[in-house]
């Protein structure tokens, strides 16, 4: 009985377990119950369950097209599906349900893969299809696919390892000998533990043209032959080159695939008839029941899944007037009509997983198959050599038939008369057997003429043979010719169009929001409104709080994007269209709770643009300006905050945009007043810049006040502009005519 343990581990903690039939607890590590445990689990579904290896299958694909092909089924008749999964599991010990949906997954009539395995007969469901589910087993027929002759042949040759079944009672190979890079042409998605496997199909000719230029030339470009992946459900990619060069480089990435579709005006309706890889049609008729449903699609007045013996088919039924590219842009935005695919290229090559670009996959692959070339050329030529050494000693015998019946016949026990043969003719043991074992009625001269006729033809394709083995570059030549042999007898047209960013118009949600006049108005205080020009003159006066006054009134539109400046040094974004429209008889949206600033955090100015064209100034205390360019504040996603929206060296005095430069008057608290044109100073792209010195002030002069100059604000406005940096001038009593004196 095992002892107790009974030391103490004061950082690991502890897993308990029970011995079986010992009936006594010990402690152990959780890290030792990992390893010991889950570690070869880990490990057994990365190396043989979830990841491809690099003859493009995974353990269970390989098992049951193997079975298949030791059946018989490769180019004869088909036979009931039961009976190969039930073959299969003498190779794959699993449940009946998990070989058969293996075996669907690789039928024809399913419609997964580019270049189908299984030649099926029957009801296999459909791989864009949810609720499509397959008949069962002993319903449903299958055979191989005639493509499958390039998985199998020449496997008999000891071109690839074979090694023991689960119970040691029969072979199976540990990769199949593929004459085209499968791994590249269909596609294949594994999720193991701690890492996961996304192949993404490529056309067949493509695939093959690619892996002989790369062959020639390890430099070629892979984007200029193989142009796109192609799915078996055809479908639109958007073909953006560098995305896809990034792929082919690392082995990872995404790109975007949308459906197609086609209008029929007579019905007034949108058939869509291909979708992406990624989805089904379940997905995308729920979902866009579900838009309408919400209000958020008022355009269809009803869909319908049409999918039958033709195809996949999904019909949205339209709303008079209503236009169909501007409907499906909608759609392509807020339905899986258009997802993305992502891809992760990992495969297992010598048993370690690797992700790889596609030129290094190539590589891999073409390394495994001049292997199995050469294993092949190999086999066929110990095979001559063994026949040409057995013709050899028939040759010898042709010069005394008569000897050779005379050794036989005179020898008194049989098991001398092969080592009588070997001593009357000068040939060895095995030439010796053969030569014994041939019939009487062959012991004539034009039998074994006929024979050794052969010798000739077997030593010239021996040589051959040979010296395919001694150059690679011929070992080369034969894989080009095979896989050109491959992409003219399999090689088919692109299923999936390719088609341009520039040439589709993206959907965007300010197309659905109305565009009309409106009046902004944003206070000291903080309020904002959002007036139609007919209530503001339908309406009397402003209702503001206590003590609070209009700062800022803008006429624009509807469709004009906000951005309120904060004393923090930060900016919130928001658009026109977020806030409802309103009356000059409420106090309005209160900017610091709409737009969740932070707490004690207050807006001090509204800037209002559309294109994010001109200029934001910053004017601080310190005499300096900062002029930062507006499409600084500009963002592709939909941020609602910035950071750093200008410099927090300097306390801030005054912020305006200006569409174009223009002049500002600044003053100091030495009463010195500065007329600036912006003209002069230069924009940054960095919003947080500190700015230029314009104002130069005295020990604790500050800037006190800014305002946009306008003509006729100053007697003399030449007397205040300077030269900047600048003190500026006293203001003469004629320009202060009219202002109150204050301390």
């Amino acid at each position: 009985m095992p002892k107790k343990r009974t030391e103490q581990h004061a950082v690991q903690p502890r897993a308990k377990g029970v011995i079986a039939g010992a009936g006594e607890v010990i402690e152990q590590r959780i890290t030792d119950t990992l390893e010991t445990n889950y570690m070869p689990y880990a490990m057994s579904v990365i190396l043989s369950r979830a990841i491809p290896e690099i003859d493009g299958f995974k353990p269970s694909h390989r098992k049951l097209l193997y079975t298949m092909y030791k059946m018989g089924l490769l180019g004869s008749a088909r036979t009931k599906s039961a009976n190969i999964v039930g073959q299969t599991m003498r190779l794959n010990p699993h449940g009946d349900a998990a070989i058969y949906d293996t075996m669907v997954r690789l039928s024809r009539g399913y419609e997964a893969l580019l270049h189908p395995y299984v030649d099926s007969k029957g009801n296999f469901g459909k791989f864009y299809s949810r609720d499509m589910a397959w008949a069962a087993s002993r319903y449903t027929e299958a055979r191989l696919d005639s493509i499958c002759q390039e998985l199998f042949r020449d496997i008999d040759k000891d071109t690839v390892d074979f090694v023991d079944n689960y119970d040691n009672t029969m072979k199976e190979p540990t990769l199949l000998p593929a004459t085209f890079p499968s791994v590249l042409v269909n596609a294949n998605t594994g999720i193991a533990v701690g890492m996961a496997s996304s192949i993404c199909p490529f056309n067949l000719s493509e695939v093959c043209q690619t892996t002989i230029a790369l062959m020639r030339d390890p430099q070629h470009e892979v984007a200029s032959t193989l142009i796109a992946p192609d799915f078996p459900g055809g479908g639109q990619i958007i073909y953006d080159r560098p995305v896809l060069e990034e792929i082919y480089r690392t082995g990872r990435g995404s790109f975007r695939v949308r459906a197609r579709y086609s209008y029929d005006s007579s019905a007034n309706c949108i058939d869509i008839t291909q979708i992406p890889p990624t989805t089904t049609v379940e997905v995308i008729v729920e979902k866009i029941i579900e838009l309408v449903k919400q209000g958020k699609v008022k355009d269809i007045s009803d869909i319908r899944d049409e999918t039958g013996l033709d195809g996949l088919k999904i019909t949205i039924d339209l709303k008079r007037g209503v236009d169909p590219d501007k409907l499906m842009q909608r759609l392509f935005k807020l339905t899986t009509l258009e997802d993305s695919f992502s891809c992760n290229f990992n495969v297992l090559v010598g048993g370690v997983p690797r992700v790889m670009g596609v030129a290094e996959l190539l590589e891999e692959w073409t390394a495994f198959r001049i292997e199995c070339v050469r294993r092949r050329t190999f086999f066929d030529l110990t095979k001559k050599k063994e026949k040409l050494h057995l013709l050899k000693g028939l040759q010898a015998i042709l010069l005394d038939i008569d000897k050779a019946v005379s050794i036989v016949r005179h020898t008194e026990e049989e098991a001398e008369v092969v080592p009588n043969l070997m001593i009357g003719f000068g040939i060895d043991e095995t030439q010796a057997e053969f030569v014994a074992e041939i019939k009487l009625r062959h012991l004539n001269r034009e039998y074994i003429l006929k024979r050794t006729e052969e010798i000739g033809q077997l030593e010239q394709e021996i040589a051959e043979l040979q010296s395919v083995l001694d150059s690679r570059s011929k070992v080369q030549s034969i894989i080009i010719a095979e896989l050109n042999e491959v992409a003219k007898k399999y090689g088919q047209p692109r299923r999936t169009m390719l088609i341009y960013p520039d040439e589709i118009e993206e959907y965007s949600e300010e197309q659905d929001i109305p565009d009309y006049p409106v009046n902004l108005f944003f206070t000291k205080e903080g309020y904002f409104k959002k007036i139609t020009p007919l209530s503001l003159r339908m309406g009397g006066d402003q209702k503001l709080k206590e003590d609070d006054v209009i700062i800022q009134h803008i006429e624009d539109t509807n469709l004009a994007e906000l951005l309120f400046f904060t004393d923090r040094c930060q900016v919130y974004k928001a658009k026109a269209s977020d806030f409802s429209d309103t009356k000059a008889s409420v106090l309005g949206e209160y900017i610091p709770a709409k737009l969740g600033m932070d707490e004690g955090e207050s807006a001090v100015y509204m800037a209002v643009t559309k294109d994010y064209t001109g200029y934001m100034l910053f004017f601080f205390e310190n005499g300096k300006v900062a002029k930062v360019d507006m499409n600084a504040y500009a963002t592709k996603t939909n941020r609602r905050k910035l950071i750093g929206a200008y410099s927090d060296k300097s306390p801030i005095v005054a912020i305006f945009y200006i569409p174009e430069d223009g002049e500002f008057l600044l003053t100091s608290s030495q009463g010195r007043m500065l007329l600036i044109h912006t003209g002069a100073i230069q924009s940054k792209a960095t919003r947080s810049t500190q700015g230029v010195a314009v104002m130069t002030l005295k020990k604790s002069g500050r800037v006190l006040k800014v305002e946009a100059y306008e003509e006729g604000m100053l007697k003399r406005p030449d007397r205040y502009r300077k030269n900047i940096p600048a003190a500026g001038a006293l203001p003469t009593a004629e320009d202060t005519e009219g202002e109150q004196l204050k301390l």
